[in-house]
């Protein structure tokens, strides 16, 4: 064990909860109506309290576990069977990095929160995201980070997919399953309000852009060097963002917004994610410049060209910026085209295909929309029973 990896990634593991509690839930909280904003943050709460036990009983097993068969990694280290104080996982204790890769599992489906907001069951949330973590996220955290079919020595030979931080294993995954989820759910009866808190917006955003140097430096799983310059591109790339995003905002529409700004930071952060281990400074120049611009383009595609609900983007900027900057690494050179848009595709199509049967299946269970006059009222006071203004319109 490393005494300063060690400390590292325990401060890394609580930034990144940090992006989910109470970074996310802010930052998408302030994007819906005054009558939604306590079920956004019911929604990224109760996901991060249900993914950590399901992480603990299965889903840290189905990614890591012994499994030899390159698809899952097996039930062999169910409730952290045999793991003990003095269990390492590189230089890490096991335990540390069992809690690190919790965080991932956390946040990765409370992405998708921002696909359903405003018009989503309670009880279908709850299943789904459980369902989804350990069928679909889980399962692809092997294939690329345990050790499976898509890593190094897997079908794409000695050189696998390179995804330092998530961009497939977290981004792509996520943002697929939202644009899912938003066609198969359909529009919210009211698409035009706008959000009803920018100043909590930039808060949340502020909060994720901290927690990020922990989801990105954490994951070189040292104290080293490689884990201070995966922190500085991060960085670099996430303010770069936030210009390129407000300036095309301006020469558009002729006003930059504040929560066109913050935007572009997650835009930036998304995009860099699975390159930061990567490249260096200029590189992640040259992603956030491109990233701001390109994921407000699909953003533009998804909600007026295509008239798809993904209420709160998560497919044009989580999507669209970590599949792009999946793409980034092979084309810095960095690894194969044939492995990260071989890898790309498999996982693509693996996360609509479960996805789609996941809501088809839960929803016969529970029900995936509320009715007309629980969307109309709020779901804070009629789903839970409480308000954080009072509403009238």
């Amino acid at each position: 064990m490393n005494g300063a990896d060690t400390a590292w990634i325990i401060v890394a593991t609580a930034l990144v909860l940090m992006m989910t509690l109470p970074g996310l839930a802010l930052f998408y909280g302030g994007l819906v109506r005054a009558r939604n904003v306590l079920s956004v943050f019911m929604h990224c709460y109760a996901i991060a309290c249900l993914m950590s036990v399901l992480w603990l009983v299965f889903g840290y097993s189905i990614a890591f576990g012994g499994g030899t068969s390159g698809y899952w990694g097996g039930l062999d280290k169910m409730f952290l069977s045999g793991v003990t104080t003095d269990s390492l996982s590189g230089t890490l204790p096991e335990v540390l990095f069992f809690a690190f890769q919790m965080t991932f599992a956390i946040i990765t489906p409370a992405l998708i929160v921002g696909a359903y907001v405003e018009r989503i069951g309670f009880g279908f949330v709850l299943l789904f995201s459980a369902l989804w973590m350990l069928i679909c996220y889980a399962p692809v955290v092997h294939w690329v980070w345990g050790g499976g079919f898509l890593a190094d020595g897997g079908i794409f030979g000695d050189s696998g997919v390179r995804d330092f931080a998530g961009g497939i294993v977290v981004h792509e995954t996520a943002g697929i399953a939202a644009l899912v989820i938003a066609v198969l759910l359909g529009a919210r009866k009211n698409s035009t309000t706008p959000p009803h808190a920018p100043w909590m917006v930039m808060v949340g955003a502020a909060l994720l852009w901290v927690g990020w140097f922990g989801f990105n430096g954490g994951s070189q799983l040292a104290a080293d060097g490689g884990a201070a310059m995966a922190l500085t591109v991060t960085h670099i790339s996430a303010a770069t963002a936030s210009l390129t995003w407000a300036l095309w905002e301006k020469f558009k529409y002729g006003k930059a917004s504040l929560v066109g700004l913050v935007t572009g930071t997650i835009a930036g952060l998304a995009s860099i994610t699975p390159a930061s281990g990567f490249v260096g400074p200029v590189e992640a120049l040259i992603i956030g410049a491109v990233a701001g611009v390109l994921c407000q383009e699909a953003v533009n595609v998804i909600r007026n060209m295509l008239k798809i609900d993904d209420t709160l983007d998560v497919f044009a900027v989580h999507g669209v910026g970590g599949i792009f900057g999946t793409i980034m690494i092979a084309v810095f050179g960095q690894a194969s085209f044939a492995a990260q848009l071989g890898s790309l595709a498999i996982v693509g199509v693996f996360t609509l295909v479960v996805t789609f049967v996941l809501v088809k299946v839960v929803g016969m269970i529970t029900p995936l929309r509320v009715d007309e006059d629980t969307e109309t009222t709020g779901l804070d006071l009629t789903v839970h029973g409480e308000r954080a203004y009072d509403v009238s319109s």
